[in-house]
């Protein structure tokens, strides 16, 4: 009779392993996805739209260090026409700075130079795992912070992200130094709320994300829980255009839809029809454009 309670002691033991080795693991796909080598990113790019443009541009390749010393790698594409406006491009997750170059020739048109660069553990950057915004805001401000101080003859200065990039967009607007104005394309409000919807949608438990959380903080530091961008906006001066794909099933239109609803100030927000994840400027590409010259003409 008192093997029993040894029994239930050890089973209740290698169910406190499993949970939190399943926990680990869950932290560990949710925040170390693979990620595209700068060629992979560049070959989907290609394959998808002109990229011909991106040859013919002057380039200067640099790095910038972030306050913890993580060096990233950032690319400044030269316009054409000289001007002395900038724009920053942020770029989604597993993706890299190659993933921006569908909304350069926008900008440039528009007259900007464009700052594309790779996001902490993408692209040519350390390997390192991804935090939603937390981390990659304070480093998306010095990236700021280094054009305002190699260009000093800047007259205007804007953020451009899609996806991961426009988390980190939202979540940088109180950090970065006097940035004019944001479009933010496909971003979440919280990751918690995208993880939770995937898994409802896959039917999954969505207890899971809960799990994926309690591993998030032991493995890395970091809440899964705050991971939300949306919670930046409340103190927001800068302004905001908002775009989502009205057919996107990673990450829903709502999102957009919370962000625009919670930002003060001056904000739009532009739903794009027929368009999936991070597809409304291959969906529409005459009317992104001008909808983004009318939303910068405002300024």
């Amino acid at each position: 009779m008192r093997k029993l309670p040894v029994v239930a002691a050890i089973a209740a033991g290698i169910a406190a392993l499993a949970v939190c080795g399943g926990s680990l693991w869950l932290a560990s796909f949710a925040m170390t996805g693979e990620r595209q080598t700068l060629d992979e990113a560049m070959a989907w790019q290609s394959a998808h739209y002109d990229t011909s443009f991106y040859d013919e541009l002057q380039k200067v390749d640099y790095t910038v260090d972030a306050p913890d010393g993580y060096v990233l790698h950032a690319q400044e594409l030269r316009n054409p026409v000289s001007t002395n406006k900038y724009v920053i491009l942020s770029h989604g997750y597993t993706d890299n700075r190659m993933g921006s170059l569908k909304y350069v020739p926008l900008y440039l048109d528009l007259g900007y130079n464009c700052v594309i660069y790779d996001l902490r553990g993408h692209g040519l950057n350390k390997p390192t795992f991804t935090t939603y915004g937390m981390r990659e805001s304070a480093d998306l401000a010095c990236v700021a912070d280094d054009v305002r101080v190699r260009h000093p003859e800047l007259t205007q200065l804007g953020l451009h992200g899609e996806s991961l990039g426009a988390a980190t967009t939202v979540s940088a607007l109180g950090l970065a130094p006097a940035v004019d104005f944001a479009v933010a394309d496909c971003g979440f409000a919280s990751i918690e709320g995208v993880l939770r919807d995937g898994y409802a949608n896959a039917g999954a438990p969505v207890f899971l994300v809960d799990l994926a959380d309690l591993g998030a903080r032991v493995r890395y530091g970091y809440a899964i829980k705050d991971m939300r961008p949306i919670d930046a906006l409340d103190q927001n001066t800068v302004p905001v255009l908002f775009v989502h794909g009205q057919d996107d099933n990673l990450i829903s239109p709502q999102n957009s839809q919370d962000m625009y609803e919670r930002t003060p100030g001056e904000r739009e927000l532009w739903l794009v029809p027929g368009a999936g994840h991070a597809e409304s400027v291959l969906v529409a590409p005459e009317e992104y454009h001008e909808h983004v010259r009318e939303f910068l003409s405002k300024l």
